[in-house]
């Protein structure tokens, strides 16, 4: 099984990056940045193009080498992976692998570190890490990703080979989503329509039905929003949802992260942890840690309600337009209630919506109040 059999929908750039690996790397370029739309699988690709880069067989044999598990496991001790769960990546992290990469790779031909949201580092984090990609270390080469070109620092994106990932078809997603035999043909082919490309929102549509209802209800809710105490209401609800889907999330990895350290640390599941281990252990549940995690998760599932909305207005412009034929509508279970929309709003409404929508993403990112910025929203929907 070829490392990048997962990666969905970007056969262009997988030839591309598997040619390199498999050719001469005298030349290869140390500093890479991968973009693309949320979903797209930026990070993926990059820890294929790790693993095709450290494996013997380029990750192409009948069987995963120790190797590649190791990479695409993010426990190979030459590859490193950078990611977060909070809002930003901060500077001590990008210090230590500065450090780090000074040091030659220890089992395979290079040192890889990747960085997953390099958008999200602030300024001062960001001219750490740029000393090191204007002049990486022999044998070290940088992977970040990030949405876009536009979303890094001018000198970051100047100093780097740039690679642009484009949205999966809802064919490749659905055909991703039917390798899973608990996957029936008709729940992916809707996970992967209300995903819109995104990958991992398609597989999330497809396992978890609580968060599918979630979205349905949203939906419906937008739809039928007439007075201003249905905004509020619906505010309120969509926000609740959200800490909830955030914290049961973050509940959920805290488990799995005692599980793993038990495991690595040979401790069973109700074995006291020895003194040794304690403060380990204890950074695993850190009440600040978890709080962050909380906030970024469910500032993520307020994103995706966004893109949800967004939709309903994409689909009334489809309408408008006479191109449902063409391009089809995202939510076609509320194809009555788009079309009725489709009347009441001109096609001038239907801009000036999609703009509101905008407006509250940017305000969203800028740390305003969830529940004021959706009760804005909402009341700016209303027909």
């Amino acid at each position: 099984m070829s490392v990048w059999d997962d990666i969905v929908g970007q056969q262009p750039v997988i030839d591309q990056l598997r040619a390199l690996a498999e050719g001469d790397q005298a030349d290869l370029a140390q500093s890479w940045l991968i973009c693309g739309p949320p979903g797209s699988g930026r990070s993926h690709m990059a820890k294929a193009f790790a693993a095709a880069l450290e494996s013997p067989d380029h990750g192409l044999g009948d069987e995963p080498t120790k190797t590649t598990q190791q990479v695409l496991n993010g426990t190979h001790p030459d590859v490193r992976i950078v990611s977060t769960d909070k809002v930003t990546i901060g500077i001590e992290q990008v210090r230590e692998l500065a450090a780090a990469c000074e040091q030659m790779p220890s089992t395979a031909p290079w040192r890889i570190i990747i960085i997953e949201d390099v958008d999200r580092m602030l300024e001062r984090t960001t001219n750490v890490l740029l000393k090191q990609i204007e002049e990486p270390s022999p044998r070290t080469i940088w992977l970040l990703c990030a949405p876009s070109a536009q979303d890094v620092l001018p000198t970051i994106r100047s100093r780097t080979r740039i690679l642009n990932l484009g949205v999966p078809s809802n064919e490749d997603v659905q055909q991703f989503l039917e390798r899973d035999e608990k996957v029936d043909a008709r729940t992916a082919a809707r996970a992967a329509r209300l995903a819109e490309g995104h990958i991992g929102v398609a597989h999330m549509y497809a396992h978890n039905s609580q968060v599918l209802a979630d979205r349905d209800e949203l939906i419906v809710g937008v739809l039928g929003l007439q007075r201003a105490s249905q905004a509020v209401m619906l505010a309120d609800s969509l926000n609740a949802s959200a800490k909830a889907q955030a914290e049961e999330e973050v509940e959920t990895q805290a488990e799995k992260d005692e599980q793993e350290f038990r495991r690595m640390n040979g401790l069973g599941p109700e074995e006291r942890i020895p003194a040794d281990l304690r403060g380990a252990y204890n950074a695993l549940a850190k009440k600040a840690d978890l709080k962050r995690r909380v906030t970024r998760l469910t500032r993520d599932v307020l994103d995706r309600a966004l893109n949800s909305i967004a939709s309903i207005y994409r689909d009334v412009s489809v309408v408008q337009n006479d191109a449902e034929q063409s391009v089809g509508l995202v939510n076609l279970e509320n194809r009555s209630a788009i079309i009725e929309l489709s009347v009441r709003l001109d096609r001038e409404g239907a801009i000036e919506r999609m703009d509101a929508v905008a407006t509250a993403r940017r305000r969203l990112a800028g740390n305003g109040n969830p529940l004021l910025v959706f009760e804005a929203l909402f009341c700016a929907l209303m027909v």
